[in-house]
């Protein structure tokens, strides 16, 4: 058959269509619909599949099925926090995904999705690490995506995590990426006299820039996956802080990054604070605004609706 014109599927049993170029072939079979208990903060459907996708970090979600099935998953943690003053930008949350996930039916999965790092405030220093986002249950090893490193001040070491932290504008080391998931090293400060650039946090595709004696580096960018049906960038490194006399901070990589701001020239807290559900790494500050917080994470799985299986009795009756 060549389309399905000449198919009386009202009248016909266990047929299973499969196409094969501009060709159609029927094979006997069954669909099963699997049931999914879950609570999840959002559920959608694109063409066949239907996608899960957990943002509440005040509490651990579960996911249920009575069906093993495959499933593809995105794992992405909280980003770090930018240092505050001069302070390098927050390392990005760990990314982690892949697909081929077997769930069991019967099996209750737990989902925690890690907070953003808090924000510096009240004086220099460096900034706080995120959260992991953990996906954990019977017959599965527990997937765990670090929680992104800290951006440093002065002369201190960044935080290391799923991306690490960018360092302060006097020496101090760069964050490295650990743990499980992708992730970059952030960056270190501009070299020479003043040193007045901090540097760029680490994102899951890329590490952070240095800074320079004009300003902050940029937070490395992250990575693209369109596991909602959209393709949506995750996991960006935040900026880094210039000095009061340049405004000319390093910008959030492409994945919820905060940018770097300096408060005296018109720089806002907000502006530094990574996007939510990113896992973005926040922007570091200079002046009298709080660092940028982190990027709070996602959990995010996907299945087919229905599961096709061949085989079996096949009754086709045609519309003649």
């Amino acid at each position: 058959f060549y389309d399905t014109s000449g198919i009386d599927a009202s009248a016909s049993t266990n047929e299973v269509r499969t196409a094969s170029g501009s060709n159609y072939y029927y094979d006997g079979g069954t669909t099963t619909t699997p049931s999914v208990t879950e609570d999840a903060d959002s559920v959608t459907t694109d063409g066949d599949y239907t996608v899960y996708k957990w943002t509440d970090t005040g509490s651990t979600g579960s996911y249920n099925t009575n069906t093993t099935q495959d499933h593809e998953y995105l794992i992405v943690a909280g980003g770090g926090s930018g240092g505050y003053g001069n302070g390098g930008g927050g390392g990005a949350g760990g990314y982690l995904t892949a697909t081929g996930l077997s769930l069991t039916g019967g099996n209750t999965y737990t989902v925690t999705v890690g907070a953003g790092g808090a924000p510096r405030t009240g004086s220099d220093g460096v900034g706080n690490v995120g959260n992991n986002s953990i996906l954990s249950g019977t017959g599965i090893s527990t997937l765990t995506s670090g929680g992104g490193g800290y951006g440093s001040n002065g002369s201190a070491a960044a935080g290391a995590g799923g991306s690490g932290g960018g360092s302060g504008y006097q020496g101090g080391t760069a964050g490295t990426a650990t743990g499980v998931g992708t992730g970059n090293a952030g960056a270190t400060q501009s070299t020479g006299s003043p040193q007045y650039g901090a540097g760029g946090g680490g994102g899951a595709g890329a590490a952070g820039t240095a800074g320079t004696n004009a300003g902050g580096g940029d937070g490395g960018v992250g990575l693209s996956n369109d596991i909602t049906g959209s393709a949506v960038f995750y996991a960006g490194g935040g900026g880094g802080a210039a000095n009061t006399s340049t405004s000319a901070s390093g910008n959030g990589g492409n994945g919820g990054g905060g940018d770097g701001q300096v408060s005296g020239d018109g720089g806002t807290a907000a502006a530094a604070s990574a996007d939510a559900n990113t896992g973005g790494g926040g922007g570091g500050v200079q002046g009298s605004i709080s660092s940028g917080t982190g990027g709070s994470g996602v959990v995010i799985l996907r299945r087919l609706t229905a599961i096709t299986t061949s085989g079996g009795n096949l009754t086709l009756q045609s519309t003649d």
